[in-house]
């Protein structure tokens, strides 16, 4: 049975759902959290604040994926790579969902900044998604090796004690690997280096602002 193409403007409320509700913490994961059961009073005061700081980065990092995906789907007229883009972003879902939770399970908050930080991505990922299949499939995997190397440090940080953040985090940093290798085998472009190094540059930004705020 043939489906009717989704108009431009249910495509735009979507968006504004998505966005509605990522930033309302109002997403529920598909699949069940791979930590542990939590028990951060075996964590010293010094710990849950370090902690609570990298699980704050990495929501940021997920709101930001969100709006990345969102505005990129808005972007294409491509069935194919709408539904390509749909399907990392219900894994970005998991990764919102689970950061939140374990945030509050910290004792601590998400970003203040928000709706900065998902304004500001939307905005980058609808103009990848303007240049282009290549280019924005190409935005997406070099975003994604980034988003791995980071989760990576993290992990390098992450207090032994906590177990739970460093199962999500080492569950989200398989997640991106396969993310940026799905887009590549879909024909992802290679970026340019100061391309490459402006995105290094705005990820350092945000997390070492969203560390603090």
């Amino acid at each position: 049975m043939q489906t009717n193409p989704v108009s431009k403007v249910d495509q735009a409320l979507a968006c504004a759902d998505n966005a509605l509700r990522t930033l309302a913490g109002a997403y529920v994961a598909s699949r069940g959290s791979p930590a542990p059961v939590a028990d951060s009073d075996q964590m010293t005061a010094e710990q849950r604040r370090l902690s609570g700081a990298l699980m704050r980065v990495n929501h940021v990092g997920e709101v930001c994926a969100q709006a990345l995906y969102n505005a990129q789907t808005l972007a294409t007229s491509d069935p194919k790579l709408q539904r390509h883009f749909e399907s990392a972003a219900r894994d970005e879902s998991d990764h919102l969902a689970w950061t939140h939770r374990r945030l509050r399970e910290l004792g601590d908050r998400t970003s203040l900044l928000n709706p900065l930080w998902y304004a500001g991505a939307f905005g980058i990922g609808l103009l990848a998604g303007r240049l282009g299949t290549a280019v924005s499939l190409g935005f997406v995997a070099e975003t994604e090796r980034q988003v791995e190397q980071h989760l990576q440090s993290h992990l390098e940080r992450l207090p032994a004690e906590d177990q739970a953040s460093r199962a999500i985090v080492t569950q989200m940093k398989e997640d991106e690997a396969r993310h940026a290798e799905e887009a590549r085998q879909a024909g992802a472009a290679d970026l340019p280096a100061p391309i490459r190094l402006a995105m290094r540059l705005a990820g350092m930004v945000m997390t070492r602002t969203a560390h603090h705020v």
